[in-house]
């Protein structure tokens, strides 16, 4: 057994290994990606363990969890690495669905182009279920052009037409593609964070969260990196575990999380406020 709403100073095979089969709702991680970031410990995901890694997330995973792996690839001499690609053809050798290949835009950060390429602004978001998801709380914030009733041709199977009435909703499903702010004053107002080469953003995790999970269910993060997943877990009332091999990188967390919980308090401190002055 282990104890949740904690992270742990070790590799998540550490973490992993001490999981009981199907207890975990929602998995969001990021892994290193390769050289595109000098990680204190750059070879934390190498090849070799990837596999163990994978086969411990389905292992763990609940029946119709979900695993979101947001991901982009190195380039070398001109040369992209594919291991987004890798990674996401093994995982459904591990027994993963492959969900939906979401994508996600950087609207922010550096715009340089390398090696004559167009420049490069997303990445990938690979959503893996076991099975079918459980829970699918599909954001709807997408503004729709035509909202006033209005009349539309449809075909009959016999070839002939109909008019029907159709009247749409001012919002509509979000599309797969999510544009991001990214950097300074975007990622995270916790500019102590930035002491990590990599900062999850905070709207991304957040929007995952909401999607693929409800309230106190348990999310896990693999590298946990600077704790943007705890951190939203609890500001979405999630039940959480991360795991960070970095020591350095575990001070930014536990900052993050002390952080969050004192405004936490403070807000059920103001609700139970409001809730009393309203009875008396």
């Amino acid at each position: 057994m282990i104890e949740i709403n904690k992270n742990y100073n070790e590799s998540n095979l550490e973490t992993l290994k001490r999981i009981p089969n199907n207890t975990i709702d929602l998995t969001i991680t990021s892994p290193p990606y390769g050289t595109l970031r000098d990680y204190e410990n750059e070879d934390y995901l190498c090849s070799k363990d990837f596999e163990e890694l994978g086969k411990e997330l389905y292992r763990t995973t609940k029946q119709g969890g979900v695993v979101v792996w947001v991901e982009g690839d190195s380039v070398k001499d001109g040369n992209e690495s594919g291991t987004s690609f890798y990674h996401a053809l093994m995982m459904k050798k591990f027994g993963f669905n492959l969900f939906d290949t979401m994508i996600y835009f950087k609207n922010g950060g550096l715009n340089s182009g390398a090696n004559n390429s167009y420049v490069q602004k997303f990445e990938y978001m690979f959503v893996f279920s076991k099975g079918k998801p459980k829970t699918t709380n599909i954001i709807e914030d997408r503004l729709n052009l035509h909202t006033k009733p209005r009349k539309k041709k449809k075909r009959n199977p016999n070839g002939t037409f109909r008019i029907q009435d159709v009247i749409t909703k001012e919002t509509g499903k979000r599309y797969n593609i999510w544009s991001i702010n990214t950097g300074h004053s975007h990622s995270t107002k916790d500019k102590f964070a930035f002491e990590h080469p990599a900062i999850f953003p905070e709207e991304l995790v957040n929007d995952h969260i909401i999607s693929w999970s409800n309230e106190g269910d348990l999310v896990y993060d693999c590298f946990m990196g600077s704790g943007t997943t705890a951190k939203m877990s609890i500001i979405n009332n999630r039940n959480w575990i991360g795991s960070e091999i970095s020591s350095e990188y575990c001070n930014i967390i536990e900052e993050r999380v002390k952080k969050a919980l004192e405004e936490k308090r403070k807000e059920k401190d103001l609700q139970a406020q409001t809730l009393f002055g309203t009875q008396k």
